[in-house]
């Protein structure tokens, strides 16, 4: 892997680059990922980088969408990069080679502070974040989809192969065409309603009206808090969708990691994420300004997610694993059905929530 990291380097180089110290850093279980010190660095590159190699197992259009992805966030302005940059990268060699963040906060470790008001601040920069890069993106689908094109090439032959999806539409879309399956394993009954509700949150990701750029999985996990604020990392599924499914996703992932006191307080949290990324992007997409706007396409796509999370705690699928929005853990899911209830607007929603909920505590509890 060191090896192969300073071939793609020095060939971006010019001339010859070494690196040498490896740190384990962890990685997705398909991936490996290094912290190396750059011993001869002939372009002036950071002392250190971050080394993320893909095993065999990897799909090619897996890799070529986080190259593509990190390609693309690193041609955006300083200040509107979502994380690390790109330095290098190979395809053939399933390599990438980042800037280091360095060690920072992350945030789980943030959201578990007793400190209420520390926790806020923490989120409302979560908030402020993706907002920041949503409205940096805005209306440049076109752009990244030609570095998913040209990304792909090999030698003078264009890919012709079609490029995957982000990956967790595809899983999305599983689990609500299984609803009725779902909703017999743990005897509720599902409205007509409550499915249009599911359909518009999963039509989010081919539509909608206020689509940018995602990282895609956003979830705590996923962020490092440095001296350059909130950092997002993990660019496997990066993608073009409705910027609403993410704020929905950091709603949904984030009331888990937090500690007692500020559980007491999850729905002030809530909507302090929420605000400061409406706050981003509000001279970009006026409607929002409009809170039962705001909550509706909320609700809608934060019960897309919860719905998600149960179907795969269910089905004991294991395609989810990497992403933060799965979790083993029953106690985690039938609270994600209590905080739907609670913030949603919809009475359908509102309803089959509380039903979904009342199952799960049956089915797991009792």
């Amino acid at each position: 892997m060191l090896d192969t990291a300073q071939d793609v380097l020095t060939r971006r180089a010019g001339s010859r680059v070494r690196v040498d110290d490896p740190e384990d850093l962890g990685g997705s279980g398909r991936s490996t990922v290094l912290r190396v010190r750059v011993a001869d660095n002939p372009l002036s590159i950071d002392r250190t980088v971050v080394v993320k190699a893909f095993d065999d197992h990897s799909s090619a259009d897996q890799v070529l969408r986080e190259i593509a992805s990190y390609r693309y966030a690193t041609a955006l302005p300083s200040s509107s990069r979502p994380g690390p940059q790109l330095l290098a990268s190979d395809l053939d060699s399933r390599i990438l080679v980042l800037t280091d963040l360095g060690d920072g906060r992350r945030m789980p470790d943030l959201l578990a502070s007793t400190d209420v008001d520390e926790v806020r601040r923490g989120v409302s920069a979560w908030g402020q974040a993706l907002g920041r890069m949503h409205a940096a993106t805005f209306g440049g689908e076109d752009d990244f989809d030609t570095l998913l094109r040209v990304s792909g090439r090999r030698g003078d032959r264009k890919r012709t192969a079609p490029i995957c999806s982000s990956g967790i539409d595809a899983q999305a879309g599983e689990a609500v065409r299984r609803t009725d399956d779902v909703a017999d394993e743990i005897g509720v009954t599902v409205p007509d309603e409550f499915r249009a509700v599911l359909d518009a949150g999963l039509a989010l990701f081919d539509d909608g009206r206020f689509r940018a750029f995602s990282t895609s999985d956003v979830g705590p996990e996923n962020i490092l808090i440095n001296y350059d604020g909130v950092q997002f990392m993990d660019y496997e599924w990066g993608a073009f969708r409705d910027a609403t499914l993410d704020v929905a996703y950091a709603l949904t992932t984030f009331p888990s990691a937090l500690s007692g006191p500020a559980s007491d307080r999850v729905a002030e949290l809530e909507t302090a994420l929420a605000d400061a990324w409406r706050s981003e992007v509000a001279a970009l997409w006026p409607a929002l300004a409009d809170d039962r706007t705001l909550r509706s396409l909320l609700s809608t796509a934060r019960t897309l997610w919860v719905w998600l999370g149960t179907y795969w705690i269910l089905e004991s699928d294991t395609s989810g694993h990497d992403w933060a929005l799965h979790t083993a853990d029953p106690r985690v899911v039938t609270a994600r059905w209590a905080d739907l209830a609670r913030m949603s607007h919809d009475a359908v929603v509102r309803d089959v929530a509380g039903d979904v909920g009342r199952a799960l505590q049956r089915l797991w509890f009792e």
